[in-house]
């Protein structure tokens, strides 16, 4: 929570914002002034501030994404000063605090920005297109029984470190952010690993991957760009690694493919 410092000295910020009605609107950077603004908040908590000002002088407040505010569920999607989730590595943007500016400073706020993202309002985007990939495919169907049966197949544990690292991917869209192609490639690629590493995800192993990339294209996603700007603004880290994996998954697929075309 903000104040936890109680000698930290108030900053004053310029925001430049994107404002945007709707996905059919066009929309533009404005310019807001955030004052007083304690070092010890997060950049939500800042722009909660900012917002409490614009409700006071009935004005529409900025729209943007967040739930759990603790670095876990993805949601809080910005691009801040060029970078996704801004200037911190291997953070979200609701764990990244203010004293990463300095006092004076202009910040620059912007959505994800990508042909499968929609924009809902302001910073608000339309990320639905990464759930389609993920029920393309990103499932078993194998019945392991109870949890004690499931925890019987024996597993190295450099398989196991791998399958939970990639498992880790919270589905935040800073990969496709990130990307000059804005490929969706890093995540799928972790949500391929996650299973097709485990004996659980044999099953499916050769469609899952064929599907999943199937809807990868079919949502406008471009291809990897093979840069790696993904994994380096990955807030949780997930690794290139997996982009390797996902290629022999799907080359291993083709090879011996079912599907027709």
């Amino acid at each position: 929570m903000a104040g936890n410092n109680p000698n930290a000295k108030p900053m004053n910020l310029t925001l430049r914002v994107w404002r945007q009605k709707n996905a059919n609107s066009p929309g533009q950077l404005v310019t807001y002034n955030a004052n007083n603004i304690s070092p010890d908040m997060s950049f939500l908590e800042m722009i909660d501030v900012v917002n409490e000002d614009l409700t006071i002088k009935g004005e529409d407040p900025i729209a943007f994404d967040h739930d759990c505010r603790e670095g876990i569920c993805g949601m809080c999607s910005m691009y801040i000063n060029g970078r996704a989730h801004g200037p911190e590595k291997g953070t979200t943007t609701c764990q990244l605090h203010m004293r990463k500016f300095n006092d004076g400073e202009t910040i620059t706020i912007e959505p994800w920005r990508a042909n499968a993202f929609t924009i809902n309002k302001d910073l608000s985007t339309d990320r639905s297109a990464l759930d389609r990939i993920q029920q393309a495919g990103g499932y078993i169907s194998v019945n392991t029984g109870g949890v004690p049966d499931a925890n019987e197949i024996p597993i190295p544990k450099n398989i196991a470190d791998k399958a939970f690292d990639a498992a880790t991917c919270i589905q935040c869209g800073a990969c496709v952010a990130a990307c000059k192609n804005a490929s969706a490639m890093l995540f799928v690629s972790a949500k391929v690993s996650q299973l097709a590493l485990l004996p659980q995800g044999k099953v499916e192993r050769k469609t899952r991957v064929e599907n999943m990339l199937a809807q990868h294209d079919a949502e406008g996603f471009g291809a990897c760009s093979n840069i790696g700007s993904c994994a380096a603004e990955c807030p949780v880290g997930i690794s290139l690694e997996n982009i390797a994996i996902l290629n022999r998954e799907y080359l291993g697929a083709k090879l011996t493919s079912e599907n027709v075309g």
